[in-house]
């Protein structure tokens, strides 16, 4: 305990001492001596040898078919959530569209695996408890790079926190919601493979997956129609859209 104790100790004042070159500071990631080293390990240690191998083989062996139904059945999990955030949010066609998603998809799309819903035009519009705190006028707060988890910002964190105490409490037991944790990361990972390239080859990565990830937050939480802006050359709203 002492050990594990002082090596902690001497993390915090390594980190404490290190320093942010001047054109990387950020107003938005006051805590960018701490990312770094998180995001760096996420990247180079936990996706270099577990997430992304695992979700190549899951990609490959996994036919496409199997892989939307596994898709849809957990989109259909999160409906719920997706509903009453659209009720906190004022958005009442939102809501409305979610639970028809949900009554379709739950029995005539089996369980979820089928995506009916969309077939006859009731579109999947997502919302969480982080967008819904933005639209009450909270802002996000410092960027959190997680550990296994990724980017983040303190208010969807929080969202994120709210939202997954609903589902598992309700409909799932812990071994269950942990298989359709494990599914979810796998396929949010197999879909960013064709989009590795773009990290790969941007000056900073990190900068990179920052600004995408403001970005995509910035999409959600206008319903697709943010605020007009000029993006930069290199922006991909595809990237990184299921963190």
């Amino acid at each position: 305990m002492f050990r594990t104790a002082a090596m902690l100790g001497i993390l915090l004042i390594l980190f404490g001492c290190a320093q942010v070159p001047e054109e990387k500071k950020d107003a938005r990631d006051p805590l960018q001596v701490l990312n770094r080293p998180v995001y760096d390990f996420n990247m180079q240690v936990l996706d270099a040898y577990l997430l992304r191998p695992a979700a190549v083989g899951y990609a490959t062996v996994t036919p496409q078919p199997v892989r939307s139904g596994i898709v849809n059945f957990i989109e259909n999990l999160q409906t719920p959530i997706d509903t009453v955030n659209a009720v906190f949010q004022g958005k009442p066609s939102n809501a409305g569209v979610g639970l028809a998603r949900f009554l379709i998809n739950s029995t005539v799309g089996v369980f979820g695996i089928f995506d009916v819903a969309s077939e006859i035009g009731l579109e999947l519009v997502e919302e969480d408890f982080g967008q819904t705190l933005g639209v009450w006028g909270i802002g996000d707060g410092a960027y959190l790079m997680l550990p296994a988890m990724g980017p983040s910002t303190a208010r969807n964190f929080t969202g994120d926190v709210v939202d997954n105490l609903v589902i598992p409490q309700v409909a799932l037991s812990t071994p269950q919601s942990l298989i359709v944790f494990a599914f979810k990361a796998l396929e949010a990972r197999a879909s960013l493979i064709p989009q590795e390239g773009l990290l790969n080859e941007s000056l900073d990565p990190y900068i990179f997956m920052k600004d995408i990830y403001f970005q995509r937050q910035l999409f959600e939480l206008y319903d697709g129609n943010p605020p007009l802006k000029q993006e930069p050359d290199n922006y991909d709203e595809d990237f990184l859209e299921n963190l």
